[in-house]
Parts: structure tokens; C-alpha cells; sequence
């Protein structure tokens, strides 16, 4: 039976692995860094800051995991969930995780604006999306660190 909830701190160690493999497939474009995984891990456990770390339980198992980041979009006027992270274990895929958190988001979110980026090349993952009424924007995205 699926659960989906909300971190703990005694998931932290094993988000940070499951951020590892992540980070290092072809879904993701940077490969981030020990220090990102500790700081990501650590905001989504604290109090205040507008970032929720999710658990899927699948049967008692950790089979995955999202981050979901809130905000405001002046574009759209209304508030703005990123769907900053998600991942699922291999071996709990094609199992109906990826549609669960996006019912939860419905659920949970309603009156929000619901982004997320993924890889064209991703097509599984596109295909979720699509799936689950997300369509593609036609953006450039920029980025600058300071």
C-alpha cells in the first residue's frame, strides 16, 4: 500500500542517496553536490522556509522521494508549487507513485500553479506529465548564481 508523507529526519541519510543516484542519471542536468543534498535535505525539515520534502512508502519501503517548492507567479497571479525533485527507486517504478504525488498535489494545492522542468530525452517521465495535464511552456530558462 502507498503512503506518501512528509520527511522526517531519520530519512535524511537515505534522501541524500537516493539525491546521489538522481543527480547523476540523465534526468537531471547538474550533478549537484554533497554540499546542495545536505542543505536541500536540511530546508526541507525546517520550519518556515517554503520547501516540503515527501516519502513514498511503498509497503514500509522507502521506494522514492519529492521536494516540492513553493512561491508566488506574477505571471499567473496566484501562488506556484515547483515540483523541484522527484525520484523513484528502479525497482518501484511503473507502479503509479508518480501519479499518486501528482494526486496528492491536486489535492493539496488547489489554486496553485504546478511547475516542473524535466529532460526531453526523459520520455517516461514526459509521458507522466502529459498524462497528468502538465503541457509544455515555451520558455528559455536562465539562471545566474551570486
Amino acid at each position: 500500500m502507498l503512503k506518501i508523507r512528509k520527511m522526517t529526519s531519520g530519512d535524511a541519510e537515505e534522501v541524500k542517496e537516493m539525491m546521489r543516484v538522481f543527480y547523476a542519471s540523465e534526468a537531471v542536468m547538474t550533478n549537484g553536490s554533497e554540499e546542495i543534498f545536505e542543505s536541500d535535505v536540511k530546508a526541507c525539515l525546517a520550519e518556515g522556509v517554503p520547501l516540503e520534502g515527501l516519502i513514498f512508502d511503498d509497503g514500509g519501503k522507502t521506494a522514492g522521494y519529492a521536494m516540492l517548492a513553493g512561491g508566488f507567479s506574477t505571471e499567473f497571479g496566484k501562488p506556484c508549487l515547483w515540483v523541484e525533485d522527484l525520484y523513484i527507486k528502479p525497482e518501484h517504478r511503473r507502479k503509479g507513485i508518480g501519479r499518486a504525488l501528482f494526486e496528492y498535489i491536486d489535492k493539496n494545492y488547489r489554486g496553485h500553479i504546478i511547475r516542473l522542468e524535466a529532460e526531453r530525452e526523459n520520455l517516461p517521465a514526459v509521458k507522466l506529465y502529459e498524462s497528468c495535464g502538465f503541457e509544455e511552456l515555451p520558455y528559455l530558462e536562465l539562471k545566474k548564481e551570486i
